[in-house]
């Protein structure tokens, strides 16, 4: 495994939609792994392909400190409520913006073996998983701000 770095602001990989991941490689493993260990690094809770460079339709997701999924060629199958919240990007850093996302989704993928699986995530989860699919997409969540939050404002809430 390797730490990888990631791209930042509009690097034009950002802002391309990735491509579908066609064979399961050495390589898609050895990128998931490298993922993984680069949002660990980053304090992130989420990472796209092309965040790392990669034009790949691959994402990783944490749902708390134990589980992480791994998503190649994922696809929001359903989308359900709407709900505002607070995101920031390791891509964007120090800027932080109220997102609204739909508060529960259905998400099919396929895992590092090939198989087919789907999540019903709800809550922070849902919001990675939108967020990261988004990347995918060539959006950042910078797109979707209805209001940016300075973050010394992010701080004061951290500290009450």
């Amino acid at each position: 495994m390797a730490l990888r770095n990631i791209l930042h602001d509009n690097h034009p990989v950002l802002r391309k939609k990735t491509d579908k991941v066609k064979n399961l490689s050495s390589g898609v493993l050895r990128l998931l792994d490298d993922m993984r260990e680069t949002m660990k690094d980053a304090n992130g809770v989420g990472l796209a392909a092309n965040q790392v460079g990669v034009s790949k339709r691959i994402l990783i997701a944490a749902d708390g400190d134990e589980v992480i999924y791994e998503l190649i060629n994922p696809h929001c199958e359903k989308r359900e409520g709407e709900g505002m919240g607070i995101e920031g990007c390791l891509s964007v850093p120090q800027t932080y913006g109220e997102v609204p996302r739909a508060t529960k989704v259905v998400v099919t993928a396929i895992d590092r073996e090939g198989k087919p699986f789907r999540i019903t995530a709800e809550g922070l989860l849902a919001r990675i998983l939108q967020h990261e699919m988004d990347h995918l997409e060539g959006v950042l969540f910078t797109d979707k701000a209805v209001r940016f939050i300075d973050p010394a404002e992010m701080q004061e809430g951290e500290e009450s």
